[in-house]
């Protein structure tokens, strides 16, 4: 069963010292690339861990301080120096109260679509890339380019990358959605402004392939050789892999690595993310309709816009918070949108 929330800590826990023992492994190290990411995440888990206790232990020193104070109150202004430090540390921590869902402090996959509009869509869609990508080295993750189809002139027509790191799913699921771009378009020669979208997807990794198993029958996997841009072949052997899940009819494939096993190795844990958020999405629908909420989802309800001209505006639907600076959000600083996100999530969650 999955497990969620910033407060699960006897999961933590128990992931801590599922992580230790893979470290204790004599053969950890022959596989590097993976070996780095564990011993990642388990020194964050255990900063966390010694966060939280400190935290605790601030509390109980505060309140000696204060039993301290009913007999000695020259140690009063003690007391409101301490409490100030507290309350410093405390908030600091108080953002990370918002990730509640169950698979937040998961690493995440993300991809982005260009909508029509040929090539004023797949510049959008790079420029969207662009933020994430600025957003995910400001929070200290790591990316890989699963698959990636680029435009014949300029942009992207899709893309989709791997994201590795703490939270990675909980901090990319507010920028799952239609967003809108309104701006003069520089490949318009008369200078005329348009209207342009893009579609980002954010799918959580599974933390244990084993909560999730996909049949061999019900897979279809093909191997074709790699094609860079302009379709000029970067791999001489078919390296390649596309894997279709028959009873859902979803796709995914992965080209960037040399090696046709390790596409395949990424292009199930691709799959396995499509699948996990499909049931979710099931599962969310079937409770709405028994409210009688269900709407069904156009590609014109977008979640967020962004306004270049004649105005500079980026605005979100779900939570109507706004910036002015447009440019600033592009080039990654979304964290106020991540914030407000969570806590609209959280209070519709609760209501």
């Amino acid at each position: 069963m999955p497990h969620g929330g910033y407060f699960d800590h006897a999961h933590k826990e128990e992931l801590l010292k599922k992580l230790q023992a893979e470290m204790n492994d004599p053969d950890f190290w022959k596989n590097q690339e993976n070996a780095k990411r564990i011993s990642k995440k388990y020194e964050y888990l255990r900063n966390e861990f010694d966060i939280w206790e400190k935290l605790a232990n601030d509390v109980s020193e505060l309140r000696e301080f204060i039993m301290i104070s009913k007999k000695d109150e020259t140690i009063l202004g003690d007391i409101e120096k301490k409490f100030n430090e507290y309350l410093k540390n405390f908030n600091s921590l108080e953002f990370f109260v918002l990730f509640s869902g169950q698979y937040d402090a998961n690493s995440a996959i993300f991809a982005i679509h260009a909508g029509a509009g040929g090539v004023e869509a797949q510049d959008w869609a790079e420029m969207l890339l662009r933020m994430l990508l600025r957003f995910c080295e400001k929070k200290g993750f790591e990316t890989r380019v699963i698959d990636e189809s680029r435009g014949q002139e300029a942009g992207i027509k899709s893309i989709a990358v791997e994201v590795y790191g703490n939270y990675a799913y909980g901090y990319l699921r507010s920028e799952a959605g239609v967003h809108r771009l309104v701006r003069i378009s520089p490949f318009d020669a008369e200078k005329m402004r348009h209207t342009s979208f893009a579609l980002i997807e954010v799918l959580p990794q599974m933390e244990d392939e084993k909560e999730f198993e996909i049949k061999d029958e019900d897979l279809r996997i093909d191997v074709f050789r790699a094609g860079g841009h302009g379709g000029q072949s970067v791999n001489r052997t078919d390296s390649a892999v596309r894997i279709t899940h028959i009873p859902s009819g979803i796709v995914v494939k992965c080209q960037n690595e040399r090696s046709q096993h390790q596409n395949k190795e990424i292009a199930m844990r691709y799959l396995m993310a499509k699948l996990l958020k499909l049931e979710e999405e099931r599962r969310q629908k079937e409770m709405k309709e028994i409210r009688g909420e269900f709407q069904s989802a156009e590609w014109g309800s977008q979640i967020r816009s962004y306004v270049l001209q004649p105005y500079k505006l980026v605005k979100d639907h779900r939570t109507d918070y706004e910036e002015k600076e447009p440019d600033s959000v592009l080039n990654g600083n979304l964290e106020r949108f991540v914030e407000e996100y969570l806590k609209w999530k959280n209070k519709k969650k609760s209501i």
